[in-house]
């Protein structure tokens, strides 16, 4: 993806208040706000099974999506808005978050697996490729003894951050956008090299 090729933004995630701000969601709480530091809000469109704000960016807009789908249909969406509005592969990055990356830490990569992510696995799905632009937000793994990993990923994932978490998750919200404004200006690879050496610093008081 190179300089002016951003065209759809997507963040995964659950819609609905029972979801909001907990780790599974930090796509969406990424696209939300790169659309608060752009004043831009999101409307209901039904024909692409989300919410969608637009920016105009130079001649081009850049599109933000929120599908409505639930985690595990996320494609579905994704390849609705892409056939809507005539948009290709490479003209589109995903938000997700990871849990084998650490909090703090962000990936950005041109093509990748589904890593055993449900939103991921279900856009490979729909879009039927695995070349597409994900920028992955660590949101680490469960505590614990990593054999009870598996056991404890669901509570994980749809659990909310802590109060010690809330300050380095605001560092990484804000460094995303900036990441975002990067690739759309940048391209992919002067974005990665940035972001991929990103690491918010923790304001935990350790006295």
């Amino acid at each position: 993806m190179g300089p002016g090729d951003l065209r759809l933004v997507v963040g995964l995630g659950n819609p609905g208040s029972k979801y909001i701000k907990t780790r599974h969601n930090i796509g969406f709480m990424a696209v939300e706000k790169f659309a608060q530091q752009n004043s831009l809000s999101f409307k209901k469109q039904k024909n692409v099974y989300g919410q969608l704000a637009e920016m105009r960016t130079g001649e081009n807009q850049l599109k933000l999506l929120l599908p409505e789908t639930f985690m595990n249909e996320s494609g579905k969406s994704v390849r609705a808005c892409l056939d809507w509005y005539d948009l290709n592969i490479r003209q589109i990055l995903v938000l997700v978050d990871d849990m084998d990356l650490p909090l703090g830490k962000v990936r950005l990569r041109g093509k990748g697996s589904a890593g055993g992510h449900n939103g991921l696995r279900s856009a490979i799905q729909h879009l039927k490729t695995e070349d597409f632009c994900r920028l992955r937000i660590g949101i680490g793994p469960p505590e614990g003894n990593p054999q009870d990993r598996k056991a404890k990923t669901i509570s994980h994932v749809l659990g909310g951050f802590t109060d010690n978490e809330k300050s380095l998750i605001e560092q990484v919200l804000d460094e995303v956008v900036v990441g975002v404004t990067m690739i759309q200006t940048l391209g992919i690879t002067k974005a990665s090299n940035h972001l991929n050496s990103f690491a918010a610093i923790s304001l935990e008081n350790n006295d």
